[in-house]
Formats: C-alpha cells, structure tokens, sequence
C-alpha cells in the first residue's frame, strides 16, 4: 500500500507487513499485484514463493522460492499499478499521464476534477501528483465500475486523497458545490464537448482542462467548444519510443584489401555475393536498440485555459 507522510510525500520506507499491495516483477513484461498474506503462498514457473517470507523486507526485495527461482516484491507506484491493472476500458499510459500532469500544472494541493474513472489508471497518478493535502474528485456513470475504481484505490491505499462519484458528466454536468473551486478538469469521455460548460464553471480563474480523446474528430469538435470560455487552446499527440539496453556480440567484419586491426584474431568468411572478409570476434558489449513491440497511437490530449475576466 501507499504510505503517506501527511508531511511529505507517498513513500515506500518501511518494511512489508501482512496486508500489503505488493507488485511481483518477474521479469519486464511480467507482472501481478498480489496481497501479502502470511498463509498464502504464490506459484510460478520459478518454484513456490511463500508470502510469511516476504514479511519483513524492503520494497524492492528480491526473494526466493524452494527451487531456488526469485522475483523481485516493488512498491505499488502508479506507474506500475498502471501495467498490472484490470482493463476495464482504455486506459491512459505512462507517456500521457506524464504530459497531462505536468501541463495541467497539477500540484500537492490541488483540487483536481476528473471524468469518466474507467479503470483508474490516471487517477493513480492524480492523486500522488496532489498529496499530501489536494483532493482528487472522480465521476463515473458505470456504477459497477467505480466500485471497482473504489476498491482499488483502497488496495493501493489512496481512498483519502481520492473520492468517487457516480454520475453522468455528459449528461448533468459536475456537481454545483464545486463551482468555482478546481484548479483543474480531466475528461477522458465520448463527447466531451458536452461536458465542457460545466467544466468551466467548476474552475477558478486560470485553471486548465484537459480532454483525451482517441479521435481527431472528437478533438475538432471540442476545440469548437473550448473558444467559448477558453484560451490558448493545444492538441498533443505522444508518441513514445522505449530502447532494450542489454549484452550482445558484435562481429566486426573488412575487406580483406582493406585495413585490418592486428591485434585481433581473425578468420576468412565467404559473403552471399562470394566476396571474402576477413572478421573479428570482439567481447560482449552493451548495446541499445528499440524495442520490437513499440507503443503507437493512444490517442490526443487537448489543453485549454479558462479566459480570465477583467
């Protein structure tokens, strides 16, 4: 679970205890949240992991099963609750969430609105980005799926800074007791532009807003409504490109007429045009390339500023 210094900030300093959120990282693209049980055991192609030993240690721990397989016990940060989270719909990822808080100006203190919840993934971050003191006000008009929401942010220990609501933003708008009162708006919805109005109304002078949108479409018609009370009005789109840095071999390979590194050792070999080379086998070195699974279109941030009145 997430520890919160009412002083500072989330922290991870102390030790597991029974009841934790824990997220088991076996390897890069394999991960689970499970709950710290003391009686409960986890089973995995590495061997049986038993939870009584995992009480006790730091965050970031790598423990081991009766075959003698590890994985690592992480900290619940949003970015990893982001990866390991159930699907209830689309999800915002690392590279949007990033952008989005940064260029809401969120800050520990702020009062955030968000519409709809959806699976939670942005409200994580959210609420960490407002801690210790802001409070993050999220509306859903699935009911089943804030319970959901609702459960998780008590599993990752974030109910204090984080209440959710059921209701219906397109249709109804935000609830009046927050008029005037958000330093800022997130809407991840079908037809945000209907929910644009009230949005102003809930921001205090110079707040900002932010709709995410997976259309160009939806994107050009709630520009078309953002003019109304809104200035320096953006549309992003993040595109990001993640590297795998690891341990490979390197063959160096020259014309046999060419200049060669004596001190290497060398060997003829014959190319597919029949030409011959001469190569050298060099030690392992670190290299970096991207990956072959790479990430591309979520979809379109759009960014606005409440026009102040003189």
């Amino acid at each position: 679970m997430f520890a919160i210094d009412s002083a500072r900030r989330l922290s991870f300093n102390r030790c597991i205890s029974h009841g934790d959120l824990v997220i088991v990282y076996e390897r890069h693209d394999n991960m689970k949240a499970v709950k710290v049980c003391e009686s409960s055991v986890l089973q995995n192609r590495f061997g049986v992991f038993k939870h009584s030993d995992w009480i006790g240690k730091s965050f970031g721990s790598k423990v081991f099963s009766n075959k003698g397989g590890f994985v690592y016990l992480l900290a619940p940060t949003p970015e990893l609750w982001t990866l390991v989270l159930s699907h209830r719909t689309q999800i915002l990822y690392i590279a949007d969430i990033s952008f989005l808080i940064m260029y809401l100006e969120v800050i520990p203190g702020c009062l955030v609105l968000e519409s709809g919840t959806g699976s939670g993934s942005l409200t994580n971050s959210l609420a960490r980005a407002v801690a210790p003191t802001g409070q993050v006000y999220t509306f859903d008009f699935h009911e089943q799926r804030a319970a959901s929401a609702r459960d998780d942010f008590e599993k990752t220990g974030l109910s204090s800074l984080i209440t959710v609501g059921v209701r219906d933003i397109q249709g109804v708008g935000f609830p009046d007791e927050y008029s005037g009162l958000a330093d800022a708006v997130s809407l991840d919805l079908p037809q945000p532009w209907l929910a644009i109005p009230s949005a102003a109304k809930m921001l205090k002078q110079d707040g900002t807003l932010c709709s995410f949108s997976p259309c160009v479409e939806q994107v050009q018609r709630s520009c078309e409504t953002l003019q109304t009370s809104f200035t320096d009005i953006r549309t992003f789109e993040i595109l990001l490109r993640t590297y795998e840095v690891r341990e490979g071999k390197m063959d160096s390979c020259q014309g046999v007429d060419g200049g060669s590194n004596a001190s290497l050792p060398f060997k003829r070999k014959k190319c597919s045009d029949g030409s011959n080379v001469l190569s050298s086998s060099i030690p392992p070195v670190v290299m970096a390339r991207p990956c072959s699974e790479a990430r591309g279109h979520t979809g379109y941030l759009t960014f606005a500023r409440l026009r102040c009145i003189s």
